[in-house]
C-alpha cells in the first residue's frame, strides 16, 4: 500500500499543482531562523520524508536521508511539502500545518 500512495504522490509531482506557495514567496525572517537540521530538519524528515526517501531501500530515486541531499532539492521540497504545499507526503497522517510552516521557514533561510 505505502508503494502505490508512493507512486501516485510522485504522478502528482510530475502533474504540478496550481496555486500551491513558492520558496521565493515569502523571504526568511530577518535575523534568520532558530531552526536547524538538528533540532527540526532530522526529526522532520526522519518522521514524515524517508520511508520512502531514504537512501537504497527506499521507494524514491530521490533521497532526504541527509541535510546535503535536502539542500539540493530545497525547491522541489517547498514545493510539494511546506507552507499550503501539501502533496507530500501523500495520505491524511501528513505533517499538520505547523510544521509545514515551520519547513517552509527552515527551508526559505537556507536549511541551516
Amino acid at each position: 500500500m505505502r508503494i502505490v500512495a508512493c507512486l501516485v504522490a510522485g504522478i502528482a509531482l510530475v502533474t504540478g499543482c496550481s496555486g500551491a506557495t513558492t520558496i521565493d514567496e515569502r523571504a526568511c525572517p530577518p535575523g534568520g531562523t532558530a531552526y536547524t537540521y538538528e533540532n527540526f530538519g532530522k526529526a522532520f524528515f526522519t518522521t514524515h520524508c524517508t520511508t520512502c526517501h531514504g537512501g537504497a531501500n527506499a521507494y524514491s530515486s530521490r533521497s532526504f536521508a541527509s541535510v546535503e541531499s535536502i539542500r539540493g532539492s530545497r525547491e522541489r521540497i517547498f514545493a510539494n511539502s511546506a507552507a499550503d504545499n501539501e502533496a507530500m507526503p501523500p495520505g491524511p497522517s501528513g505533517p499538520p500545518r505547523a510544521e509545514r510552516d515551520a519547513l517552509a521557514e527552515w527551508l526559505r533561510c537556507g536549511a541551516p
